[in-house]
């Protein structure tokens, strides 16, 4: 044996054979439970949990998840048992295995992934329901009826009698179930269905109480073939296609839960669904129930520690050898507190988790109508009516447009359309359209991603018409042209454009539409007019708050080079910087000469005023002002106002050393700042801020080439730096 195999088999040991045993343990009372529930032979509980371990568990997609017999096809097992008998249900199971594994093949699996998870969560809170009021008649001593409605209206008449053994058992049961999370760690290693089947059976056998035994005898060896079944084969094939693509479904959404709890390979959901398949035949031809993941034994497994495939099949082979050598222990269960347990689980399928979340995404209508439709009229039925919910939720959402209207300054009225504007929106756009007065000069922006003819036909004529009664409408569209491609004549895209940047404000005037020759005046006032059109309606909100008062976090002290632009190398917003722009980004130390209030001022009003947290010097490559201290007095011998300004500067020449002319001056950019930064340090209240820790000093550093933003050190080893503020670095240099 190599090194590899015994690694693997140490492995399995270590971990998936004790996670195999507690799933063994939960596996067992599940199974009886739910074949019980569907009124099917106990043992076609167990085989399906051999088959669904076994099977399932070595030829699936995923290596952690358990299969077995699942509760959520109750309701639709039930049926075709009392339509067509027992053996002809498990010959359904084997077509619809069959249909699975036909799915799989052809690589169907990501489809089952498109229902909406508030329709899955209805129909499992539908099913737990009926399985709940189902079984609440057999823990009160009596019998299920054939329906919800029958059960509920039956339910007083059932409390009027009461059994009392019977009823003391199930109690008992549900009791158990609820204190056992509460109990210490150690004993909750026994799985809470095991430990209350157990105190229920112990506590009737104690006392004598008179309750219904569950009797397995024979059950294995009567095994009889199925049997075609008898009627309409639409129907039956209905039968078949519903158990294929509910089991199939709970199967691929269960994998993609499991996934997200461990760390090992992810789930193949194309293997998974053909494994699902195979083992459902072998389910079906052994007389068994249908076969689906199952999330409590999935998640049990997990927490158990299982790492691998082999813990779902040796969970199966310890069901098998139960079955076979110790079937005659579960004559001990009381079928009451099987009944219970289902009543348990019933209840426990309603998650308030699952309610906030449809809830949060406005989906409790799904949920509901999905719920009603399983408990009132049938699982398909409530599916189905859950699906096409949730299938109209979603085409309003696709479709839903909005129209914003408001009349600016100078009289025109600006109106933004926005969504995707298809036929569903065309009666309220042209609603809105037509109340426009006519005359008016009107600016329409199209912020959509996809226009459709009807769309395109109602704002074509709505502006000609406009127009010839002597109105203007200029429309500007945010996204892709579809206004003016349809316009054109042109073949329109069937596909939604992305979503882009409301304007390209970032992007200098020659980069954009304007024309290169307009002058510097009507530049200014085109870029007034595009940020009154595009960007104003996205900021106005933010803009009325901060009208009142500002409150910003950072002094930002930079250069007035025309080419470095604080917002947009910081990210920030209105608001967030209050900001010093001089040449060279330099601070004045207390007290210099020449003297110069205006940094001293904005210094002290940011922090005794404003109570910034962070004061920011800014520097950035081919800085002319550094260049300027580099050639010395005689390069702004002819500018005397920035000759006196520069003298500030001459500290940061300290300590530069003898490289050429471009290395020199980066260094001295850089230098600069440190400078500026121990400058700031010379104004006492700065200075006892810093030392108190309440105002921290940051340098940065703006490559223009490489667009790049860089943290520069302080030249002080005590000065505290915040190093968060520095952009992450780009791939090809991590």
């Amino acid at each position: 044996m190599n090194t590899d195999t015994e690694s693997s088999v140490m492995r399995t040991l270590r971990h998936d054979l004790p996670a195999s045993l507690v799933v063994f343990l939960v596996a067992v009372p599940l199974s009886l439970g739910i074949a019980m529930a569907a009124g099917a032979p106990l043992a076609a509980g167990l085989i399906a949990a051999v088959a669904g371990g076994i099977v399932a568990g070595w030829l699936g997609g995923s290596p952690v998840q358990v299969s077995g017999p699942t509760a959520s096809l109750t309701v639709v097992i039930a049926g075709l048992v009392h339509t067509y008998g027992w053996r002809a249900t498990c010959v359904i199971t084997i077509l619809a295995g069959t249909v699975q594994v036909l799915l799989g093949v052809f690589k169907a699996a990501r489809a089952a992934l498109a229902v909406s998870p508030a329709v899955v969560h209805g129909m499992l809170a539908g099913v737990g329901i009926i399985i709940a009021l189902s079984q609440l008649h057999v823990v009160l001593g009596g019998s299920s009826q054939h329906s919800a409605l029958a059960n509920i209206t039956q339910l007083p008449g059932q409390l009027m009698n009461l059994h009392g053994h019977k009823v003391m058992v199930g109690v008992l049961t549900i009791l158990v179930l609820l204190v056992w999370g509460r109990l210490p760690k150690h004993i909750r290693a026994i799985p809470a269905p095991l430990a209350a089947l157990l105190v229920a059976a112990g506590t009737a056998w104690l006392f004598g109480w008179n309750v219904t035994r569950i009797d397995l005898t024979g059950a294995i060896a009567s095994w009889a073939p199925p049997e075609l079944p008898q009627g309409d084969w639409h129907h039956v094939a209905g039968a078949v296609l519903l158990i294929a693509l509910l089991a199939g479904a709970e199967s691929l959404l269960c994998c993609v839960a499991t996934d997200s709890m461990h760390g090992g390979p992810r789930a193949d959901l194309d293997r998974e669904l053909s494994g699902q398949g195979v083992a459902n035949v072998v389910s079906g031809l052994l007389g068994g129930l249908p076969v689906a993941g199952v999330i409590v034994r999935s998640t049990t497994n997990i927490r158990a520690g299982a790492r691998t495939r082999w813990s779902a099949i040796l969970h199966g082979v310890w069901v098998l050898l139960f079955a076979l050598c110790l079937g005659g222990t579960i004559q001990l269960i009381p079928m009451e507190a099987l009944a219970a347990l289902l009543v348990f689980i019933g209840i426990r399928t309603i998650s308030l988790g699952h309610i906030r979340k449809v809830h949060g995404h406005n989906e409790v209508p799904v949920y509901v109508i999905t719920m009603a439709g399983v408990i009132l009229v049938g699982l398909a039925e409530g599916v189905l009516a859950g699906l096409a919910l949730a299938a109209l939720l979603a085409l309003r959402r696709l479709t839903r447009v909005t129209i914003d209207k408001r009349e600016e300054p100078d009289g025109r009225l600006h109106t933004t359309v926005s969504g995707s504007l298809t036929f569903l929106g065309v009666p309220r756009l042209t609603q809105e359209l037509r109340e426009i007065p006519a005359g008016a000069a009107v600016d329409l922006d199209l912020n959509i991603d996809f226009m459709d003819n009807a769309a395109f036909e109602a704002i074509h004529n709505w502006r000609q018409d406009h127009e010839r009664l002597g109105g203007t409408v200029t429309i500007d569209e945010l996204h892709d042209e579809w206004y003016t491609i349809a316009a054109s004549g042109a073949r329109m895209s069937p596909a939604k454009s992305p979503p882009k940047a409301a304007g390209r404000w970032w992007l200098p005037w020659t980069h954009r539409d304007s024309d290169a020759s307009t002058s510097v005046e009507c530049r200014l006032t085109w870029g007034a007019d595009e940020f009154h059109r595009r960007t104003a309606p996205l900021v106005r909100p933010i803009f009325t708050e901060l009208a009142a008062k500002q409150q910003p976090t950072h002094l930002f002290i930079t250069c007035a080079d025309s080419r470095l632009m604080p917002s947009l190398i910081t990210s920030s917003g209105p608001g967030d910087l209050f900001t010093v722009r001089n040449i060279g980004n330099l601070v004045p130390r207390a007290g210099a000469a020449p003297s110069d209030d205006s940094v001293a001022a904005a210094i002290e009003y940011a922090t005794r005023v404003l109570g910034v947290h962070t004061i920011t010097v800014c520097g950035h490559s081919g800085c002319g002002a550094m260049a300027a201290l580099l050639a010395g007095p005689a390069a702004t011998a002819e500018l005397p106002q920035l000759s006196r300004w520069l003298q500030h500067g001459d500290l940061s020449l300290t300590g530069l050393g003898g490289d050429d002319a471009g290395d020199r001056l980066d260094v001295l950019c850089r230098l600069n700042v440190q400078q500026q930064l121990e400058n700031l340090r010379t104004y006492p209240g700065v200075d006892e801020q810093v030392a108190a820790g309440r105002l921290k000093l940051v340098g940065l550093y703006f490559d223009i080439a490489s667009a790049r933003v860089d943290i520069v050190p302080p030249r002080s080893p005590d000065l505290p730096v915040a190093t968060t503020t520095s952009l992450p670095p780009e791939p090809s240099q991590r």
